[in-house]
C-alpha cells in the first residue's frame, strides 16, 4: 500500500478513536524529531512534525496508535498488519 494512503487510513483511525492530530513544526533535531503521543488538557493528542516525510510521519502514527485497543475496530488487513508488527 501506498505511504499516502496508509497515512490517511491512519488519520482516518486517530479520528475514529477521539485522538486529535496536529501537524506542527517542530524544531529540535534531537529526542523525537516526527512527534509523539501526548495528553492535553484530558485529551490524547498525536503531534506530527510537518518537516517529517511521509514515512516518518506513518511510523509517529502506527507508534502512538499501537497503544490502543484495535480488536474491535475494523481495519484493513494490511493496515492491522502494520499496526502489529513488532
Amino acid at each position: 500500500m501506498d505511504e499516502t494512503v496508509v497515512l490517511g487510513h491512519l488519520e482516518a483511525l486517530a479520528h475514529t478513536l477521539g485522538i486529535q492530530i496536529r501537524y506542527e513544526y517542530i524544531e529540535s533535531e534531537t529526542a523525537f524529531p516526527s512527534g509523539g503521543l501526548c495528553r492535553i488538557r484530558d485529551k490524547q493528542v498525536i503531534i506530527v512534525n510537518t518537516k517529517a516525510t511521509v514515512g516518518e510521519k506513518v511510523q509517529t502514527l502506527t507508534q502512538a496508535l499501537r497503544r490502543f485497543d484495535l480488536s474491535n475496530i475494523y481495519l484493513k488487513p494490511a493496515l492491522r498488519d502494520l499496526l502489529e508488527e513488532t
